[in-house]
């Protein structure tokens, strides 16, 4: 699960991580409150504004400002919020702007010059480990660095035995240059990096930039935090820092009936068991010469309620042109489930696309006779070269 940045700063900050302090706002005139605060507080004349939606290059899209004074809050706060947001992660379309974070100034001047870092915790899958990746070239993409300057990339894998020792975080410090004050601080802004990513089971922390201030204070400018969705049911307060208004529509609405579906820019629909057979079923979907429109995985048991849920979703796209179904009956009869397609398109009532029904496991004669019986726009087929020469046939009509 995706948060803002300035909730994943409040994470790490609850951890002991030095963040740049900010305020949420909603509209202008709350960002102008939120930064006299500001500076009342820390005595921060000039403030940044900055968007909050899930995605990164917010400032090459013009969603990150800097105010010199109140009136140029207002002013850009108010132009941003509303706005929508194109970045090179949200694609042509963009998001909308709801909210902004007024955050400090902590480019001051003083008796050193300032130095970004990039620095993230995530897991190697390839290993088994987590790994702390971070270069002296912060600020940038960090695909960019990686293609054109690979060699300022590092790496410290961390043994999940032992965690992360006291060397590894002074041996990152050191790579990044720093001495003195300022490598002290980073060693401590590692280790209390990676205790927040264990203990609020992470998937990714990215912090881009780290900032080494004119005074060799460590501190993080951004937070791009990924939460393990498997692990919220023990993070409950997590769990409800969720922005539905930052997901498409249809995959909120299918996280509601428990359904894993993602939407893609294709013209088959499909409703699976089982995410394995759901990987195959587009692969099928491809070589009959369709395209999938979406990953929909309706889990270890399919009925009419489950059914009839995947049908809405997946008829929310004008670019569907049929539907696949492919169920293997393992765990539930294959009657069972061609009964519940039956009972679930009575119930929605005329499906303007033609639906191909794979049924395979226990029962599935049986169910292959409850389908061609039905009466209704249902093919069914009983091999998967059925199912792809079925998916053939429609879109060739």
């Amino acid at each position: 699960m995706n948060i803002h940045e300035y909730q994943g700063k409040a994470i790490l900050k609850s951890f002991g991580v030095r963040v740049q302090e900010g305020i949420v706002a909603d509209t202008a005139d709350q960002a102008v409150e939120a930064a006299q605060k500001l500076k009342d507080e820390y005595n921060s004349d000039w403030v940044v504004v900055k968007a909050q939606i899930h995605a990164g290059g917010r400032g090459k899209g013009g969603g990150v400002k800097l105010a010199k004074n109140l009136d140029e809050v207002k002013e850009k706060a108010g132009a941003i919020i509303g706005m929508q947001l194109v970045t090179p992660q949200t694609g042509p379309e963009g998001k909308k702007v709801n909210k902004v974070l007024v955050a400090q100034d902590v480019y001051y001047p003083g008796e050193s010059e300032t130095k970004e870092f990039y620095v993230s915790v995530l897991l190697d899958r390839a290993k088994g480990r987590n790994i702390i990746m971070y270069s002296t070239e912060g600020g940038m993409d960090i695909e960019e660095v990686a293609e054109h300057t690979p060699e300022k990339i590092f790496k410290e894998e961390i043994d999940p035995k032992v965690g992360l020792q006291g060397f590894q975080a002074r041996k990152i410090a050191f790579n990044l240059g720093l001495s003195g004050d300022a490598f002290k601080d980073m060693t401590k802004f590692i280790t209390a990096l990676y205790k927040a990513y264990i203990a609020t089971d992470s998937s990714m922390f990215e912090i881009n930039p780290v900032l080494k201030t004119s005074d060799n204070k460590i501190l993080a400018v951004d937070a791009k935090v990924n939460l393990d969705d498997n692990a919220l049911y023990r993070h409950p307060d997590y769990a409800a820092l969720r922005d539905v208004t930052e997901e498409d529509p249809t995959e909120v609405e299918a996280s509601k009936s428990n359904l894993n579906y993602v939407k893609l820019d294709g013209n088959v629909g499909c409703m699976v068991n089982g995410a394995g057979l759901a990987m195959a079923t587009m692969d099928i979907i491809k070589i009959a010469g369709g395209e999938p429109a979406n990953f929909l995985d309706v889990g270890g048991t399919a009925n009419a309620q489950t059914v009839k849920a995947g049908f809405n979703i997946i008829l929310q796209d004008p670019n569907v042109r049929a539907i696949l179904i492919n169920i293997f009956g393992g765990i539930v009869r294959c009657d069972r489930v061609a009964q519940g397609v039956i009972d679930a398109y009575n119930e929605i009532g005329n499906i303007p696309v033609p639906i191909i029904v794979r049924l395979q496991g226990t029962n599935a004669a049986e169910a292959k006779e409850l389908i061609d019986n039905s009466g209704l726009k249902v093919f069914s087929a009983i091999l998967l070269k059925e199912a792809a020469e079925r998916v053939k046939e429609v879109l060739a009509n």
